[in-house]
């Protein structure tokens, strides 16, 4: 099963600007699928689809549980959700999936977040109370303006640090990137800036790479990108793709049928093999080391590092 047909069965908003969605499975039935910690759920959002991570129970839930944050000048998924989205009705979903799963070697577990980036992390700081993992939370948040605080002081007690204002966050940051023993995994969810930030220090105190782990929203607006051809190896044809223009509208416009969701980079769907030339990776869903072998792009934002690519549909 592929698609989930889901029912609104509760609405909230725990703080200004977000708005928490309950689902139930529309059929009645008691549970709905597991999914791993970390996991977003693919929601079309009145013909949009936009991914949002799951905040409830991972294990046979009954429920699945939701916070979005409205983005005015966003693409349209958040404004939907919290303007027109009622309790009762129902929606289409992708089976929950992944790409910010907690490390199983992982002897600890350090978890910072920044505003609306709680919602992974509270995923994972559920899992780690259920299975009785070494964790450290550091919440960094607008006063007034931090949600979940309460579950998360629940669960976490005294591991939850939480923030209101930047410099204090930063210097406590600096402390504990310098003091976690061997064998721990950072995660980090929030803002940009605050993401870019703290994976650089920990990069500059010698954190490996294996160990940093990051969930990213949506890709920030990109620039147009400078225009290629693609040869689909499998029929020989030439598409030019103008900048401005992704491969994937290009393909579409050939009439090629590509899967994809959430056109930002972030879901995975649009992953197509690449048999000659060189990607140029836009995308937040591959790993380092699938974008240094080259061989995969997300086509809804990855582009041709040069004047030709060659991709395989088959």
């Amino acid at each position: 099963m592929t698609a989930l047909e889901l029912v609104v069965t509760a609405l909230d908003d725990p703080v200004p600007g977000v708005r928490s969605v309950t689902f139930a499975a529309a059929d009645g039935s008691e549970v709905l699928p597991t999914y791993v910690p970390g996991s977003h759920l693919v929601v079309d959002c009145g013909g949009r689809t936009n991914a949002y991570s799951l905040t409830g129970d991972a294990v046979c839930p009954p429920t699945y549980s939701i916070s979005v944050l409205r983005l005015d000048d966003g693409a349209g998924g958040s404004r939907w959700i919290h303007d027109e989205l009622s309790v009762g009705d129902v929606v289409e979903a992708r089976l929950p999936r992944s790409a910010f799963a907690p490390a199983s070697k992982a002897t600890r577990h350090l978890l910072v977040a920044g505003g609306i980036g709680v919602t992974p992390i509270l995923s994972h700081v559920r899992a780690a109370d259920q299975w009785g993992r070494d964790v450290q939370v550091l919440y960094a948040h607008r006063e007034g303006r931090g949600a979940h605080v309460a579950e998360l002081r629940e669960l976490a007690g005294d591991r939850l640090e939480l923030y209101t204002d930047q410099a204090g966050f930063v210097a406590r940051l600096e402390e504990v990137l310098a003091a976690q023993p061997l064998g721990t995994h950072l995660y980090v969810c929030g803002p940009t800036a605050m993401m870019d930030h703290v994976l650089a220090r920990a990069a500059e105190l010698g954190w490996p790479p294996s160990r940093l782990h990051s969930e990213r929203f949506g890709i920030d607006v990109l620039d147009p990108g400078e225009p290629f051809t693609v040869t689909v190896a499998e029929s020989g044809t030439t598409l030019d793709v103008p900048s401005g223009t992704s491969l994937l509208e290009a393909l579409l416009e050939a009439g090629h049928d590509i899967p994809n969701l959430c056109r930002q980079g972030v879901c995975g769907e649009c992953r197509v093999p690449v048999v000659g030339g060189r990607p140029l990776h836009r995308d937040l869903f591959l790993t380092e080391d699938e974008k240094e072998a080259a061989d995969v792009l997300m086509c809804c934002v990855s582009r041709a590092d040069g004047p030709t690519l060659e991709v395989s549909l088959r």
